[in-house]
């Protein structure tokens, strides 16, 4: 918001609301979209993960046993997958996966209270554009005077904290989402709307986007064309690799928190209080967990420094 600010001829109004409307471009419509979709086309997603056991396994791609050094060994572990375990693990996987859906189905609740929630969330965000720096100034004096240096800082850790969330998570789904839905509709993959969307909550979720991807190259491998079908491959297994990149580099930016934590916060956040919770959830635990590390690193720099003190008053006082 600075940034547009200083291009703007800081004009703070002007830039509070582009900024406000990009938001609404970048974060409701996608997620109306998103969600709409899903739920106007909840039968047919309950039928496809019903019928998961039923999906065949192709056999290899020629070009895959062409690949130096890694080709023989590929083309080997696709015919083992195929033979000796992959379709007793769809099968196996079937009940968990309908259960899944429509716990996912149910956690997103109602559209329109979903989207008031997030027109509400963007009205906050606007106000924060206008008035931030005297909101963070305020947090930051509350802080210092409940609880002296120690609050300040907490407020400061809190903000850091927020800050690692909203990269880590929010901007790697994006991206993830961008790359897999690309390549879904550029390879022609039936149903690719629907697809993406699913996609794109899967990522929001933590869960990533290979849930759809993987099953959509091995379909593509059996029905479509070789081209289509390694174009979407490589497509997948960039969009993939993307969240072992992206996300930690992205959330240090802010503080440096667990994987485990933002995917612990991600699940019991949507459990908890439906889809808001995605963003609730993560955050809430980050925060937590950034003043304990900084609470818990103050007692250990204090009980470094008392024995170092005590050993000094010792000295001086046989110098003495």
């Amino acid at each position: 918001m600075r940034w547009v600010e200083a291009r703007l001829w800081g004009s703070r109004g002007l830039a509070a609301t582009v900024m406000t409307g990009v938001l609404l471009f970048l974060f409701v419509v996608p997620f109306w979209l998103a969600i709409g979709t899903i739920l106007a086309n909840s039968d047919q997603t309950l039928r496809w993960v019903a019928a998961v056991a039923s999906i065949q396994f192709p056999t290899p791609p020629t070009w895959l046993g062409e690949i130096p050094i890694i080709g023989a060994r590929a083309v080997r572990a696709w015919q083992r997958l195929e033979e000796t375990g992959g379709r007793e693990a769809l099968q196996q996987a079937r009940p968990y996966a309908g259960t899944i859906t429509q716990w996912f189905i149910g956690a997103v609740g109602d559209f329109g209270m979903v989207l008031l929630q997030f027109l509400l969330t963007v009205v906050v965000a606007a106000i924060m554009y206008a008035r931030g720096e005297r909101a963070a100034a305020a947090l930051v004096r509350f802080g210092k005077r409940f609880a002296g240096a120690r609050g300040q800082q907490a407020v400061l850790l809190a903000g850091q904290a927020i800050r690692g969330v909203a990269l880590g998570v929010v901007i790697t789904a994006f991206i993830q989402a961008a790359i897999g839905s690309t390549a879904l509709l550029v390879a022609g993959v039936p149903y690719a709307p629907i697809l993406c969307a699913i996609m794109f909550m899967l990522s929001i979720a933590q869960l990533g986007p290979g849930l759809v991807l993987v099953p959509a190259v091995f379909w593509m491998f059996a029905n479509g064309g070789t081209a289509s079908a390694t174009f979407l491959l490589v497509c997948s297994v960039i969009a993939i690799a993307a969240d072992n990149v992206l996300r930690p580099l992205l959330i240090r930016k802010g503080v440096d928190l667990p994987l485990l934590l933002i995917l612990v916060g991600v699940v019991g956040g949507l459990i908890a209080f439906g889809l808001i919770g995605i963003f609730l959830g993560p955050t809430g635990r980050a925060v937590g967990y950034t003043l304990l590390v900084a609470w818990v690193a103050e007692a250990d720099d204090a009980s470094d420094v008392t024995p170092a003190s005590a050993r000094l008053k010792s000295r001086g006082g046989q110098a003495e």
